[in-house]
């Protein structure tokens, strides 16, 4: 035996997600994704913003049905994704590499197969959503032009998204902040040329999107086969591995239902905005790209709470993973009480940059004024749902989101509009109100939750925390 053998030890590679100063990793790892969102907000929002430029107030009403529209998609697809990032920051909280290359392969192929089956189809019942959703007589042609055309760009959408879960379960927010800043950049580009130059109008938007996501995810696939992600990935793993399906569903199935639901239950609320007027769906398309800006914080900081509290559970640190919930509702709150602020004092300062309609102006202001309550309270939220969705327990959220979705907000939006003094300062207190229906719910169940996960067995691999606050970020 050589000398001191008995004494080696092997010295693990420091994670600041399950080793680190909790907050500094928090806001760490949720700058790059407010950035990343910033700028997916800013690529939706430039649409708007250019088509106010040169065309008029339908036109910006059919973008704002047929991105409500989108957003229902979206929700379904970006819920499902988040199965995949959990899975994957669990088994690199394990140390399981094959594991990860095994979930990243099914995940591109489970992924793939979803993009085809979707593109025909929603391309195919465009003309039918349209007509359902109630749009404004003025605004129909433009929607689906609009509608038609983003849907024959959803495999983009969704191998963006792919990859973005991908890197974020691996612990790197920053490289989908490079793929969304370049597809951003060529959206405004391409939208001043086809809406400005070929006043294409919502066409214009709309080819603008998809070119712009189709490039941007083509690039992000090339820099992932060049750089790698740090292990072997090999053919074996793209296959659709029952385990990993079951387990992406069962976290991401939820939450995919979850968002889509709930998309469904705004553009529900916007069918309701519809039989107001042009002027009042215009501004509430307006207002939607602004609640857009203002979500991201606790958006992105929820994000990062998810990430932490799945590597810290697979590393069985638990006491890490209920502090990273702390911490984020805590910065989430900082930014959530400085909008409402800034929307009671303001509120047209922002409503004016997206057009010079002074009717839809003042519309959006006064839906901005009660709406943005809401940006207080899914600070709790957020953070509370991305936690139980950390440690495997999405089924809950998804039933008391819906219950506060179709149990409140939508019945509340239609009784509100159906009054005859009913403004959109009225209407915009639908949100709050259930949102604060969640937070009643999230918080009964995280007692449950934490009395579940705080058993002397699960416990016991805990580190003391009391000196985290010394440890340094790598």
């Amino acid at each position: 035996m050589v000398k001191g053998c008995e004494e080696a030890t092997i010295i693990e590679p420091f994670n600041p997600i399950i080793d680190g100063n909790i907050p500094c990793t928090l806001v760490k790892f949720a700058i790059p994704l407010m950035f990343a969102m910033f700028l997916q907000v800013l690529y939706g929002a430039a649409d708007v913003f250019v088509v106010g430029l040169y065309a008029d107030k339908a036109a910006i009403s059919a973008i704002a049905n047929g991105t409500q529209f989108m957003f229902v998609v979206m929700g379904f697809i970006m819920g499902l994704t988040v199965g995949g990032t959990v899975l994957i920051g669990v088994r690199v909280g394990e140390k399981n590499t094959d594991g990860v290359a095994q979930a990243i392969g099914t995940i591109g192929v489970l992924f793939g197969g979803m993009s085809l089956i979707l593109t025909p189809f929603l391309a195919g019942f465009t003309g039918i959503f349209v007509s359902w959703m109630r749009v404004p007589a003025e605004a129909v042609d433009y929607c689906v032009h609009y509608i038609f055309i983003c849907s024959l760009g959803i495999p983009f959408i969704i191998g963006y998204n792919v990859v973005s879960a991908i890197y974020r379960g691996l612990g790197d927010s920053k490289t989908p902040l490079i793929f969304v800043g370049i597809a951003c950049i060529l959206n405004i580009i391409v939208d001043f040329i086809l809406i400005g130059g070929f006043r294409m109008s919502t066409m214009g938007a709309a080819l603008a999107t998809v070119l712009s996501q189709g490039i941007s995810f083509f690039l992000a696939v090339l820099y992932m086969r060049k750089k790698g992600c740090g292990f072997q990935i090999c053919r074996r793993h793209f296959t659709l591995n029952r385990e990993v399906i079951s387990k992406i569903i069962r976290v991401g199935l939820p939450l995919a239902c979850q968002d889509c639901l709930v998309s469904i239950s705004f553009m529900i609320i916007m069918i309701f905005v519809n039989t107001m007027g042009l002027v009042a769906s215009a501004s509430v398309g307006i207002s939607g790209r602004i609640i857009g800006f203002c979500m991201i914080p606790p958006v992105s900081l929820a994000g990062a709470v998810a990430t932490m509290t799945a590597q810290n559970m697979g590393a069985k640190k638990t006491r890490r993973a209920i502090l990273s919930l702390r911490y984020g509702i805590l910065f989430s709150l900082i930014f959530g009480v400085g909008t409402w602020t800034f929307f009671q004092l303001v509120p047209e300062l922002a409503t004016g940059i997206f057009t010079h309609d002074v009717d839809v102006r003042r519309g959006a202001a006064l839906y901005l004024q009660s709406f943005t309550l809401d940006c207080i309270l899914v600070s709790i939220i957020f953070s509370m749902n991305s936690y139980f969705s950390g440690c495997g327990k999405s089924f809950v959220c998804m039933i008391y989101s819906l219950a506060s979705t179709f149990g409140i907000r939508v019945p509340a939006a239609y009784w509100i509009s159906t009054l005859p003094s009913c403004t959109l300062y009225h209407l915009g207190f639908a949100a709050p109100a259930a949102t604060l229906f969640s937070i009643v719910i999230a918080v009964i169940y995280f007692v449950y939750v934490q009395r579940e996960i705080s058993s002397p067995n699960v416990c016991k691999n805990d580190k003391n925390l009391e000196d985290m606050g010394n440890v340094g970020i790598a």
